[in-house]
């Protein structure tokens, strides 16, 4: 019997590792377009995280050859996860997580974060502090500066402030514990504006080839750059850029949060600052890699890398399970597993849905927002994170599960 289900109606097949799980049937109509693409490698990989998405699904692995869909990267180009366990152990933490909480929503700057400083942080206007600031100069300002004179229009006035800030919707800082008691940082965002502009300008530009090639799409959204011309070059070394950037970010972050916790006190401090596991991976990206034979382009988006022997995160909801994992290296699966649990509501049905109350019901147990202003996160806007992981039982094995004891919301 096969671990995964088969979705027809594809030129090539539609692989589904979604056994016991809901998948909404526009989410399978979105698998299908891309699966009529002339240029799809073998198959379509389908994670049981699986849900509608802008252009391509969100739980999907794609493999391309000879072009690249922008859309199917995304607009959150990079966006993974970092999750760092540390030597403190619970009986080690605060009685009252509240000052936790609030000495990390000082030091992460959360949502828009316009303008050149960041507000939520208490940076002076027009100073990113000294570790941002040098972060961006040597490791991305002036291959930003190379695309910029390329494509005016992906320029961002805060790529260089929103280093080391959160961001909005599903992205989150989170302090959790292992099934030993051990405490680990989980923390999840992207590359914030500045990919968000590339996103949105090469799919533009991919839709105005389309047009002048009178090439059409089951999907406009899935217009696409052919390798070998000067745009496709031009996205990948945005894309990598972008890619490069989230990282950073996220790694920037990280040590913002122990700084401030460091600075916060009350617990011992050569525990806090000795970390023995960590694991830093995007859920958002293309690259290259070798499948069946062949070097190809693989997009993940909402997946996450499960080589074999490959670490990874698979993040639960505020409230629910998040673990740590280990690739088994599944071929079937292009060497990939689930990025999360995956919504199976919109954020507009959730805010109808559930109340402040069944929120804070929810969250029980959890240092984290109490208000309305968070009802499109909470638990019951996914699928069961349980039924997910066992659904990919044949793409990771589970090397620690965390549950969460705070939450910082962007």
């Amino acid at each position: 019997m096969s671990d995964y289900d088969v979705f027809q109606g594809g030129a090539v097949p539609i692989k589904a590792f979604t056994k016991g799980v809901p998948v909404e049937e526009a989410a399978i109509g979105q698998l299908r377009n891309v699966a009529n693409l002339p240029f799809i490698h073998k198959h379509i990989a389908v994670m049981p995280d699986v849900h509608f998405g802008f252009g391509a699904t969100v739980g999907s692995v794609i493999p391309t050859k000879g072009a690249i869909i922008p859309a199917a990267v995304g607009v959150d180009i990079g966006c993974g996860m970092v999750a760092i366990r540390t030597g403190l152990e619970s009986t080690d933490l605060p009685t009252n997580l509240k000052g936790w909480r609030k000495a990390i929503e000082k030091a992460i700057p959360t949502g828009a974060v316009k303008g050149a400083s960041h507000a939520k942080g208490g940076y002076a206007q027009g100073h990113l502090p000294s570790t941002n600031s040098r972060l961006w100069r040597n490791k991305l300002e002036k291959r930003y500066d190379d695309i910029v004179a390329k494509h005016r229009t992906v320029f961002h006035k805060n790529a260089a402030s929103q280093m080391g800030t959160l961001g909005g919707g599903n992205h989150f800082i989170e302090i959790c514990l292992d099934e030993s008691d051990r405490v680990w940082l989980m923390l999840h965002s992207g590359s914030r504006g500045p990919g968000n502009a590339i996103g949105r300008y090469f799919t533009d530009l991919a839709k105005e080839e389309m047009s002048k090639h009178f090439i059409h799409l089951p999907d406009r959204d899935l217009a696409y750059l052919p390798e070998g011309t000067m745009h496709f070059e031009d996205y990948i070394e945005a894309m990598e850029w972008a890619q490069d950037y989230a990282q950073f970010n996220r790694d920037l972050m990280v040590t913002q949060v122990f700084d401030a916790l460091k600075r916060e006190g009350g617990v011992p401090q050569k525990k806090l600052l000795t970390h023995d596991i960590a694991v830093n991976c995007h859920h958002n990206y293309s690259t290259r890699e070798n499948h069946y034979g062949e070097n190809v382009w693989l997009t993940r988006k909402g997946a996450v890398c499960a080589r074999k022997g490959v670490m990874g995160i698979i993040p639960g909801s505020m409230g629910a399970k998040s673990f740590i994992v280990e690739g088994k290296g599944n071929p079937e699966s292009f060497d990939s597993c689930s990025h999360g649990a995956g919504r199976i509501m919109s954020r507009s049905a959730a805010k109808k849905k559930f109340t402040l109350d069944d929120h804070i019901i929810a969250t029980a147990g959890v240092e984290c927002r109490k208000d309305i202003g968070v009802i499109d996160e909470t638990p019951g806007c996914y699928k069961d994170i349980q039924a997910v992981m066992d659904a990919q039982a044949s793409l990771v094995d589970i090397k620690h599960t965390l549950r969460q004891v705070l939450c910082v919301k962007g």
